[in-house]
Formats: C-alpha cells, sequence, structure tokens
C-alpha cells in the first residue's frame, strides 16, 4: 500500500472547547467528584467519558441535579429558564458557555430588546440554537435554508434581525443571509464574519486540502455540527469524504485505489484521535506524513475567576 497523508492545519479543539473542558477539569481539582454538567460539555464521546470517568455526572434535566451542588452548563449555552432553575434550586452554577456563543446571545438579546423580530439562522434542535431561542421570550424564528427564508410570515419588514448557529458552513449561511437581505431589504444582522472563527479557519483549510487529495477523513462526533460541515465541505468541493469518530470507523475499502487521503478534524476532537487514526493508516502501510501550511491559531479564552480564586460562584 502507498499512502500519503496530507493533515489540515488548522484542525481539532478550537479555544472555546478548550476552556469549557477546563472549566470541568478545575471544577473537579477544587470541590472533588462529582460535578454535573448540562448537556455534554463538548459534542465528543472520547471527550465525554473521559470527564465521566474522573467524577463528571451529565444530565439533561435540571432536577437531576441536587440542591446545592455544583453545575457546569455545556459550552453551548442554555436558556434562560435553566439559568432560572438553577438559582431556584439554590445550584453553584458556572457558565461554561463558548464567549463566542455569548457574543451571539447578546446580539439576540439587543434586537429583542429593540423590539425586532428575531430570525436564527440555525439547526432546530441543536442545543446552541436552543440556547440563543432560549435568550427571548415569545416567538423566534429558526431557519437553515434558502426554501425557509421564502415561506416566513414576518409581521413588520421594517423590524426584523437575525443572528447565526456559529458552527454553519460560511457558504450555506452566506445563501441564507443573501435570501433574507433580498427578501427583506431592512434586516439587520451581524457580518459572516461572525461566524466563530474556528469554524471558519476549519472550513478554509479542508478547502484547500481537498485540492491535493483523492479522500478527505473528518474525525468527529455524528452529532457535531462542525464536524458534519466539514465533511459535507469535502463532497461538496468533489472528493470522497467520510466523518469517523475514531480509527475503527475507517473501512479497508477506502483505501483499496491507495488514495491520498487528508484528514482533518472538527473543534471538539481531541488530537489524540487523530493521532489514533495516523497509527492506524500506518499499521495498513502508510509511510508518508505531512501537515499542511495554515493558520497556527493563538486565541485564548479565560475560565471564570472563581475557579481560579476557589471562591464561591
Amino acid at each position: 500500500m502507498s499512502i500519503n497523508i496530507t493533515l489540515a492545519q488548522p484542525r481539532g479543539f478550537c479555544a472555546g472547547v478548550v476552556r469549557a473542558i477546563d472549566i470541568v477539569e478545575r471544577a473537579l481539582e477544587i470541590h472533588g467528584a462529582p460535578v454535573y454538567v448540562f448537556h455534554e460539555i463538548v459534542h465528543n464521546r472520547h471527550v465525554v467519558e473521559g470527564l465521566r470517568q474522573r467524577g463528571a455526572i451529565f444530565v439533561e434535566d435540571m432536577n437531576d441535579v441536587p440542591e446545592g451542588k455544583i453545575c457546569i452548563f455545556s459550552a453551548h449555552g442554555v436558556a434562560q429558564t435553566i439559568v432560572k432553575q438553577a438559582h431556584t434550586r439554590q445550584l453553584q452554577a458556572i457558565d461554561a458557555t463558548c464567549p463566542l456563543v455569548t457574543k451571539v446571545h447578546n446580539q439576540a438579546k439587543r434586537y429583542h430588546q429593540k423590539g425586532f423580530e428575531l430570525i436564527i439562522v440555525g439547526h432546530a434542535g441543536h442545543p446552541e440554537v436552543e440556547g440563543t431561542r432560549g435568550q427571548i421570550e415569545g416567538h423566534v424564528h429558526v431557519l437553515c435554508s434558502v426554501e425557509e427564508v421564502q415561506q416566513l410570515h414576518i409581521i413588520d419588514c421594517d423590524k426584523l434581525a437575525y443572528v447565526t448557529q456559529t458552527t454553519l458552513s460560511v457558504d450555506d449561511t452566506r445563501a441564507v443571509i443573501n435570501a433574507l437581505r433580498e427578501h427583506y431589504p431592512n434586516i439587520q444582522g451581524p457580518d459572516l464574519q461572525d461566524i466563530c472563527y474556528a469554524t471558519q479557519n476549519r472550513q478554509n483549510a479542508v478547502r484547500e486540502l481537498t485540492e491535493q487529495v483523492d479522500l478527505l477523513l473528518v474525525v468527529g462526533a455524528r452529532n457535531s455540527s462542525n464536524s458534519n460541515r466539514l465533511r459535507e465541505l469535502g463532497s461538496q468541493m468533489g472528493i470522497t469524504a467520510h466523518l469517523i469518530e475514531d480509527a475503527s470507523d475507517i473501512q479497508s475499502e477506502w483505501l483499496e485505489t491507495d488514495p491520498s487521503i487528508g484528514i482533518t478534524a472538527g473543534a471538539s476532537a481531541p488530537e489524540v484521535l487523530v493521532q489514533g487514526v495516523l497509527q492506524h493508516l500506518r499499521a495498513m502501510g502508510a509511510t508518508q506524513v505531512r501537515e499542511m501550511n495554515g493558520i497556527e491559531e493563538q486565541t485564548t479564552f479565560k475560565i471564570p475567576m472563581a475557579l481560579l480564586n476557589k471562591t464561591e460562584y
């Protein structure tokens, strides 16, 4: 077998994911197990299982958190009703929401306070979208396609605004936003650059990578929005692309033609999984591995001061 492998740069953990995981680890160090986490802290079962083994308990219902205990909100953000529930149950709540998601929350609240009807460009049911929707009292439109734009029924076209899910495809978001602006010329909303920097960087790297390889492997969870977008982007660029959770998902028939392989990882996939994929491919005979030139991300986000000072929340 003669397989050349090219690693995307950047790939894997973003600053928001690093911060969220650090928050859980720091809470465990300071307070000991258990600490409770509302939703998966990030969308990766390997990360979640590792934290669970250390004493994190992941819940989908706030009533499953005993009164007075520590509860960490996931990186995707939560609705205001969840925040109120935590206060009512006297929980020590720690917010691990990615600061870029918090920025979207604040945008949505500002538009609502000004009396604007709000549209969220994103996938209904995704935790991030539900968290953003939950910042607003009253009806919010959620859509992710041009066709859905055409089906909207708006009360006042001059009092309309949108915000976006951070992990969408930039190209898909551009098409939807262009359609919104065409139908509603006075609509207000952020520029495309307000989509998460990590999402953009990883997608740009995949665009470049697909020009150099025959097969794209995206390491990431099935429920990871940004990982799914990377796989879709590879397919849109005209090459075969697969989303894999780890090396065990690789199928030998994918390699029968000795393809050149590009490997990337979603923003919630740890580098150890990428290295496991490389080890697996080397065992199958791959010998040449190189890393493409790309952006070296320097962004970092601080964890809450209470975890640094070991104080109450």
